[in-house]
């Protein structure tokens, strides 16, 4: 099954280390949730799709030419010379957690035309999006647009509510544009940080309750070190994580979804999913996702599906 990615994609400016004058150093690093979990299922070999819109700049140039690198689609890849590329500025603390401030007013992934993202994005059997492509009202349209004509067309629909604080007016209005999202998805995968948002508790076991009545097929919440949960129908599991030392978080959560993303599609799709067979995907992806975080960035980090079955063993 092809998985395509929706949104945005962008340069992670991501603070290396601070020099003897105290001053941060930083690498420009391709990242954007869509393009990671893209990134995330090729490495492993599945077959991925883009969807998104880079400036005509030469770290537009980068972020294609990392895609191709990695064998992701790039056919769905626009150019504006409208707004320069999106950058995300990516400091980490001691602990390997990461804040963010973003360059996007306007960014070049906001700039997504919305009749060439429902072409490409109805081409497809599973859809991914996110939220930062909601937080402009503009590129929110052609998402979610997109969004549905995939669904038309039969995909599965899948999505990660990943919030970000900096691109939001208000948290009510982030509420409210990631909740609203919610009744088209097929597959939900959030953060422990983010129940109380999407779903007004901060107990996750309540969380995947109050998503499975708006037709959600299988939600999973995150735990960061201590795995996951998940709910299908009427079955429900939680999966231990795996412990590593941790160099850098970013990318963790797009490589455990794009590697969940990889299980299903190579399965074909969520008919008669077993307990089993979901306590083995999440496994799969915890494992994944462990490996990310023991190794800086995002992209360069993911592993691939040797690794993964490796760590498994």
């Amino acid at each position: 099954m092809k998985i395509t990615a929706v949104g945005e994609i962008l340069i992670d400016m991501t603070q290396t280390h601070i020099d003897e004058n105290g001053n941060p150093h930083f690498a420009a690093i391709p990242g954007g949730a869509p393009a990671n979990v893209a990134v995330a299922v090729s490495k492993l070999g599945g077959e991925a799709a883009f969807v998104g819109c880079v400036g005509d700049d030469q770290y537009g140039r980068l972020l294609r030419d990392t895609l191709v690198r990695y064998g992701v689609s790039t056919g769905g890849l626009q150019v504006t010379k409208c707004a320069n590329t999106t950058l995300a500025i990516v400091t980490v603390d001691p602990q390997g957690e990461r804040s963010f401030s973003f360059y996007r007013k306007p960014g070049a992934d906001t700039m997504i035309q919305a009749d060439r993202a429902v072409r490409d994005a109805a081409d497809t059997d599973i859809l991914y999006f996110g939220s930062v492509s909601l937080t402009d009202p503009c590129c929110r349209e052609a998402v979610v647009t997109a969004v549905r004509a995939a669904k038309n067309a039969g995909a599965l629909i899948t999505y990660d509510p990943n919030y970000r604080a900096p691109l939001w007016n208000s948290e009510e209005e982030a509420a409210l544009q990631m909740r609203a999202v919610l009744p088209l998805c097929d597959i939900v995968k959030i953060s422990d940080e983010e129940t109380m948002l999407l779903c007004g508790t901060h107990d996750p076991e309540e969380a995947l309750q109050a998503l499975m009545p708006l037709g959600i097929r299988l939600a999973v919440v995150t735990l960061g070190k201590n795995g996951a949960l998940w709910r299908c129908g009427g079955m429900k599991g939680r999966v231990p994580g795996f412990s590593v030392k941790v160099a850098d978080t970013n990318g963790a959560g797009d490589t455990f979804f794009g590697s969940l993303l990889y299980r299903i599609a190579a399965r074909g799709g969520l008919e008669g999913l077993t307990e089993e067979e979901i306590n083995g995907m999440v496994r799969f992806a915890n494992k994944a996702a462990s490996i990310t975080t023991s190794r800086p960035g995002a992209i360069p980090a993911m592993p691939v599906l040797q690794e993964v079955e490796e760590g498994l063993k």
